[in-house]
């Protein structure tokens, strides 16, 4: 069983890997799929701005791509390049609306903080009044 603290170390792993050139702001994404499987992501930037990816759907989109469709929980870690997380850097409007497509409500988001400190918020308290599959029924 995985715990939620090392979903956060994972996330903070994945974060070294992240291309920002110029943010400066690297992320990282551990998502725990329901069997137990672990994909990370990292956010890539481009000078172009709009094909710039985060992190979270990196993993998502890993994780779709091995055909997985349960999912857990995810920790992201984010801040300042070469730095240490200094507070919460919670997924952005986009990607939070890509987990409702895999998720429910109850989805874990396990949200790091500064230390070994994290915070965990529900898609739906990040996500109120959400549009998903059921909707285009």
């Amino acid at each position: 069983m995985t715990t939620p603290e090392e979903l956060v170390r994972l996330a903070k792993e994945a974060r070294a890997k992240a291309y920002v050139p110029y943010s400066g702001f690297a992320v990282g994404a551990a998502l725990l799929c329901k069997d137990g499987t672990i994909y990370q992501g990292c956010n890539i930037e481009n000078a172009a701005f709009g094909p710039t990816i985060c992190a979270e759907r990196v993993a998502v989109f890993k994780a779709v791509y091995d055909g997985q469709r349960d999912f857990e929980a995810i920790a992201v870690a984010g801040g300042r390049a070469g730095e240490e997380i200094t507070g919460l850097f919670p997924p952005c409007g986009v990607c939070r609306q890509v987990l409702r497509e895999f998720c429910g409500l109850d989805f874990k988001l396990y949200l790091a903080r500064e230390d070994e400190q994290f915070e965990t918020r529900t898609l739906e308290q990040l996500l109120p009044m959400s549009f998903s599959p059921a909707d285009m029924k």
